[in-house]
Formats: C-alpha cells, sequence, structure tokens
C-alpha cells in the first residue's frame, strides 16, 4: 500500500510541475504579446513619425502574438486542473476551523472522510462532462478562431488532468477512510487530520 500512495503522490507531482511549466510559458506568451503590441502601437504613433522616423520600421515589426488568448484559455485551464491532484493528495485545500478544534480527534477525523468524499464525487462530476464535452468537441471538429487548432486539445488536456485528480482523490478518500477508523496514516511526510 505505501508503494501505491507513493506512485500516486508522484504521479500528482509531476502533473502539478508539469501545471506550472505551463502557466509560466503562458506568462511568457503574455508578456511578449503585451509588448509586441505595445511597440507596435509606439512604430504607428504620430509623435515617433514626428520625433523619431527612424524607429518606425522598427517598431512597426512588432506585433502581438496571433491568437495569444486561444492558447491562454486552453493553457490555463490545463494549469488549474493540473495543480488540484496535488493540492488533493497533500491536503493544501483552504480549511476554516472555527468549531472543529472544539470537536475531539475522532469527530475531525470522520468530518475530514466527508469532505474527501464531496471532493471526490465533485472531482467524478467534472471528469465526466469534459469526457463528454472533449468527445462533442471531436466530433463536431470544432477550431480556435485564430490559430484554428482543435478545440478538443485543450479538453483532452484538461480531461487528462481531471482523470487522475480523480483517481487522487478516490486514493485520498481511502486514505481518510482508513484514518476515520483508527488506522495509521500511510505517509508521515504530510501532515494529517489529528
Amino acid at each position: 500500500m505505501a508503494t501505491a500512495d507513493r506512485f500516486i503522490r508522484t504521479l500528482a507531482r509531476w502533473l502539478a510541475l508539469t501545471g506550472g511549466l505551463v502557466l509560466v510559458a503562458l506568462i511568457v506568451i503574455t508578456t511578449a504579446s503585451i509588448v509586441g503590441r505595445l511597440l507596435n502601437s509606439i512604430g504607428y504613433s504620430q509623435w515617433i513619425s514626428d520625433w523619431l522616423p527612424i524607429l518606425i520600421a522598427p517598431l512597426q515589426w512588432f506585433r502581438p502574438i496571433t491568437g495569444d488568448f486561444e492558447l491562454v484559455e486552453a493553457g490555463i485551464a490545463f494549469a488549474i486542473m493540473a495543480f488540484i491532484p496535488w493540492c488533493q493528495i497533500s491536503r493544501g485545500h483552504a480549511k476554516v476551523e472555527v468549531l472543529t478544534g472544539l470537536l475531539p480527534s475522532s469527530s475531525n477525523r470522520w468530518l475530514a472522510f466527508l469532505w474527501e468524499a464531496v471532493f471526490c464525487a465533485t472531482y467524478i462530476l467534472i471528469a465526466w462532462r469534459l469526457v463528454v464535452g472533449t468527445g462533442d468537441k471531436m466530433r463536431y471538429n470544432e477550431t480556435s478562431f485564430m490559430l484554428q487548432f482543435p478545440v478538443w486539445w485543450g479538453y483532452a488536456a484538461v480531461t487528462g488532468a481531471a482523470l487522475l485528480a480523480c483517481w487522487v482523490a478516490l486514493w485520498s478518500l481511502f486514505l481518510h477512510g482508513r484514518e476515520a477508523l483508527g488506522y495509521e496514516p500511510l505517509s508521515k511526510t504530510v501532515s494529517r487530520t489529528a
């Protein structure tokens, strides 16, 4: 069981790192597009033609990245979904502990199990709808407006991450169930509910 736990944690960690790399790439794309749009606008401005006509051609050469918003739209959805499995397995979701501190630890473990069940059901619902949506986008050959890439590519990436999120949520539900029943946590590296 400890091997399965390590394997699932490793998959979740690598997916989160991949999501982070995609996020960095999106930041670079957005920044380059904004700078290109700014420099191009300056190249067409009246004061450049009046004061520095030698800069007109070089500045007008710059352009925003075509379809940058389409790339950001597809990439950010993947990045968000890629972080969810790691957040789930490392118990990184936000918690509001107003009254739970007054409850006995066994009640807190059962409450944690209940919330894991809610998360698990939610991830399964999201993954199901993404699978259906990916199939629809493939069937109708929908493409993006500017880049004309198939929209289902982005859906497929998000669906893969969502399916891993379901797997992690089921594993996390199992771990919380064990702890609610009084068994020791499998991993001491992640803080567990007392």
